[in-house]
């Protein structure tokens, strides 16, 4: 989720785009958002740019150092005063870089511990391979097993919900096609989806059919630059493709094919995913052939059966001898093995490959037992099929077409052409009809409209979009056109981060299934002991006249009576369902939460949530709306109100806390009101123009977590923050301030001093409304059994007077970032499990603290990447709604553990004969074989009853009556 950039659902504001873009690269240098890997002989460093006041500033940064010869890429972050370039050694230097920076009139210094000129290479892979004929949790661990044996596989993890397995691989020491190959020796059916390399697609081909066309697709490909390396498949009808983007995009190589062979080849982009559920619906399908195949030849034998003997003229032609046997019997045995050796082949060579290489699964029970258990396999994957519906419908979400606008030689929009929604490039501007979904992520630059953004937040009212407003690719426009330009494509839209959340949290296991993964595998070995024993123990019993020659019927002996208990014994049981009783309630889950806008990073955080004793809430932009605005202003010197906006102003332009944006739009409006064009797009230009005129020069600005921030302004130092922050520099607050001050925090606002000098010379007070849902939050929380708790960096009357108006007893105020992270912990000495709910970059570290860390979805990149669940909707509703959604999975996952257990526990010992003494009661292989499937449906049944999961309402919860 490192780029996932949810603050595109709260609102489409130009100073929240501002500030994702100055936190951009805070992310890549912290490690969360290394996306992009360093050609070979690529040289990186890192310096110290000091000079830089505000976004504009880095502009000048970046473009001064990007137009010198031999660099590649370089990202400057205002917060940390640090530029990080990407240069050809052998066409620049660092003394080339830091001139151009001096250039531009900032001052730079190469940091001497950037060592990190010279990438590492990236030596492993993650590939994602499909892996059919999974029955149970033997089979992952087999899988898995022999994965892991494989040379240079770093890790391997199977998930059997999904069919797929993850595996992170060396490629120099082991090709995708030998796992492959690894992983159909070991009895399974297995297909390469998707690997982490970059720069590297698979292009469908219409119109591939003989070897002429693959020479005339090669011949084309050849002569296209920027290609490195490409593979045709005519079986297929594919091509993988290895591209440098800089130099081609996709949308040129597809149009190039299509272009150079005169339309007798086409090209798309083709969707793992999409490909995956095509593969799984070809697997039903096949198992639905077969299965019609079984049955039309197993009717026959139960009508010869249980229906013939009845009909005298079919019985005396069915008991006329051929040779030494009967003709039903032939027939009979004819039918069955068919069924048997050919329906059921499969299971031969999957058991025969398990037991070669030393493992037993699923296929080797079925093989020991009869051909009734096909039933269960194919009940089995259409139940599970249903667990993965959540994927696939988010997949559904994008359109597979974009009008995209193409400009004349006056920059005018003057045609439209279809494309492939695959080939939206960043900048492109797309048409958007009513009614139809918005292609890819990007901004509103014409037209007004509402866009329904339930599919992917969960929000049901629709959204106003206008100029200058965010959209999500995969939502829908609901009345007017609209022209977007996009902004993020691929891999770096919110939907597809929300489907790679969602399917990592899917393959994930929860710590509960431990014990499931151990009995799985030491379940096949037990039953078939079990087995054994109860031959011996019939057949000895028989052997030794311990019960009566009338229950052997006259058709059978002693040891074919003994074998049909053992035989029952082994069909009977099942692992399967132990297997599926995690799995499928966590994929169900995660799948449900991403549709009511709670993401769920794994079934580790479900198991969590289920016991969280503590809640504590960041105050501002959590409790709060995060939209301070000023209430009021008071002077303690001659300067007047104009000036001393002014100078706060230019004090806080550069800084990132919401109090500082507040102060700043206040004095913009004070001095601009009623002076800015009406137009939306003409407003931002307007702002730009303004700020870089009206603003005082601004140097050594500093910013000091939790207290304010410092700077001088024509060589007199101003310092603007709290109490804290004016204490320390020796500044005397006088009785008419403190007072001032006092009331502003008992009323539950903000007080913002402001010195000049060294000399106090105003106030200011700033409130944050409270959001409207964060009383009734609070009590259902206590309804609950869960305490709430505050941690706020303001001072402790402020903090005071906001719990008592939100209903939160347990209040800690004046915390810096770091000491959020010891609240933490402080309550986590007792062995309780805390949830930490936040929105910021300075509640990283208690998030990464908390057993359970919410990141409210409009938050940042950072406090999103330290987070286990992300609420998408901004909305504290959405706690409630993680807590319960985890405590009704693990109770589902409780009864699906019950109903596996207590199948096995209660159906071996009848099927090996304990109640035959009693009641005469023997269970035959064919209903052992329905029992076992039965056992496998409905816990995959129970866990997709997950599905009807509706969030509690707040008035229930309370007990509230509305009339």
């Amino acid at each position: 989720m490192a780029h996932l950039q949810l603050t595109a659902v709260a609102g489409g504001r130009d100073d929240e785009m501002e500030e994702v873009a100055l936190l951009g690269t805070y992310d890549e240098e912290a490690g969360v958002g290394a996306g992009e890997v360093d050609e070979a002989g690529m040289r990186r460093v890192q310096l110290r740019v000091t000079g830089m006041t505000c976004s504009a500033c880095t502009g000048s940064v970046e473009a001064a150092v990007s137009a010198r010869r031999g660099v590649r890429r370089v990202a400057v972050s205002l917060l940390q005063n640090r530029a990080h370039v990407v240069f050809d050694p052998a066409l620049a230097k660092e003394e080339d870089i830091i001139e151009a920076i001096e250039d531009a009139g900032f001052e730079a210094e190469l940091l001497q511990d950037s060592a990190v000129s010279q990438p590492k290479p990236q030596n492993t892979l993650s590939g994602q391979f499909r892996i059919g004929g999974m029955t149970c949790a033997a089979c992952v661990n087999s899988v898995e097993g022999i994965l892991k044996k494989l040379p240079g596989v770093k890790r391997a993890v199977v998930a059997l919900a999904t069919s797929l397995g993850e595996v992170e691989y060396d490629p120099s020491a082991i090709a995708k096609d030998e796992i492959v190959q690894a992983i159909e020796d070991a009895g399974f059916e297995a297909a390469f989806l998707q690997s982490s390399e970059q720069n590297k697609v698979l292009l469908g081909l219409k119109g591939l059919h003989t070897e002429m066309d693959v020479d005339v697709l090669l011949d084309i490909l050849k002569k296209m630059e920027g290609l490195h390396q490409f593979n045709v498949n005519l079986v297929l009808s594919e091509a993988e493709i290895v591209f440098d983007p800089e130099v081609v995009g996709l949308r040129s190589i597809v149009d190039t094919i299509e272009m150079e062979s005169s339309g007798r080849l086409k090209a798309h982009v083709q969707n793992p995913y999409i490909r995956a559920a095509s593969n799984d619906a070809q697997e039903a399908s096949k198992m639905l052939h077969l299965l019609r195949s079984s049955l039309f030849l197993s009717i026959p034998v139960f009508f010869m059966r249980m229906v013939c003997p009845h009909i005298r003229f079919i019985s005396s032609l069915l008991l006329m001898h051929f040779g030494p046997f009967l003709i039903g019997d032939l027939l009979k045995w004819t039918l069955v093995s068919i069924v048997q050796f050919v329906v059921g082949k499969r299971f031969y060579v999957a058991a025969y490959r398990a037991l070669r290489h030393g493992s037993t699964n699923m296929d080797v029970l079925v093989v020991l037992g009869t051909t009734a258990s096909y039933v269960y396999s194919y009940l089995e994957v259409l139940a599970k099929g249903k667990t993965s519906d959540a994927i696939k419908k988010l997949v559904e979400l994008v359109p597979a077409t974009a009008l995209l606008l193409l400009k004349n030689r006056d920059g005018k929009h003057a045609a439209e052409k279809e494309i492939d929604a695959s080939l939206i490039q960043p900048g492109d501007v797309l048409k958007v009809l009513p009614g139809s979904k918005v292609p890819a992520d990007g901004i509103v630059i014409w037209g007004t409209s509402h866009v329904d953004e339930s599919m992917v937040t969960g929000e049901s009212a629709p959204i106003s979009k206008e100029v200058s407003s965010i959209v999500i690719g995969g939502t829908m426009n609901l009345h007017g056109i609209l022209h977007i330009q996009a902004s993020k494509v691929g891999s770096g839209t919110v939907l597809s981060q929300i489907i790679s959340l969602v399917e990592t949290a899917q393959m994930s296991k929860a710590p509960i299934q431990k014990f499931a993964d151990y009995v799985a595998g030491i379940f096949v070995p037990i039953v078939v002991t079990l087995s054994l024993v109860t031959f011996i123990a019939w057949f000895l019993c028989g052997s030794l006249g311990a019960y009566p020659n009338s229950w052997v019927t006259e058709t059978s002996n002693c040891f074919v009576f003994s074998l049909m208990f053992s035989i029952s014994v082994v069909v009977i049981a099942c692992p399967c369902a132990l297997g599926l009783a995690t799995p499928t309630a966590v994929m169900v889950a995660t799948g449900v939460g991403a549709n009511h806008g709670v993401l769920v990073k794994g079934g580790d955080a479900l198991e969590r949530a289920q016991n969280v004793k503590y809640v504590i809430f960041d105050k501002t932009g959590t409790l709060t709306q995060g939209k301070a605005t000023v209430t009021s202003t008071k002077l303690f010197s001659g300067i007047d109100l104009g000036g001393f906006l002014t100078l706060v102003a230019s004090a806080e332009a550069s800084s990132e806390h919401p109090l500082a944006k507040a102060i700043l739009d206040h004095a913009f409006h004070f001095h601009f009101f009623g002076k800015l064009p009406s137009s939306k797009g003409d407003i931002k230009k307007r702002k730009q123009e303004i700020f870089s005129q009206w603003l005082l020069e601004v140097s050594d600005f500093s910013a000091l977590p939790g207290k304010g921030v410092q700077c001088f302004i024509n060589g007199k130092k101003i310092l603007v923050g709290n109490r804290t922050l004016i204490s320390e520099n020796g500044i005397n607050i006088s009785e008419e301030a403190e007072s001032f001050l006092v009331d502003l925090e008992l009323n539950a606002k903000t007080g913002i001093l402001v010195a000049h000098d060294s000399k106090l010379i105003g106030l200011m007070g700033v409130t944050d409304p409270l959001k409207r849902e964060a009383v009734i939050v609070i009590e259902g929380l206590k309804k609950m059994g869960i305490n709430s708790v505050m941690v706020t960096g303001d001072n402790w009357r402020t903090a005071q007077a906001v719990a008592k108006e939100v209903g939160i007893d347990d209040v800690r105020a004046e915390v810096m970032p770091a000491g959020k992270a010891d609240v933490v912990r402080s309550l986590q000495k007792d062995g309780s499990v805390v949830a930490m709910v936040g929105d910021g970059i300075n509640d990283s570290p208690a998030l990464a603290a908390a057993d359970v860390g919410m990141a409210i979805g409009a938050g940042t990149d950072i406090a999103i990447e330290a987070a286990d669940y992300v609420l998408v909707r901004n909305n504290l509703e959405d706690v409630i709604t993680a807590i319960d959604l985890s405590r009704k999975t693990f109770s589902r996952i409780r009864w699906n553990y019950f109903f596996a257990m207590a199948y096995n526990i209660v159906a071996i010992p009848v099927a090996a004969g304990a109640l035959f003494p009693f009641t005469g009661l023997q269970m035959p292989p064919w209903l052992a074989g329905a029992c076992m499937a039965f056992s496998s449906v409905s816990v995959v049944c129970s866990s997709l009853w997950l599905r009807r999961y509706r969030k509690p309402r707040l008035t229930t919860l309370l007990q509230i009556t509305v009339e």
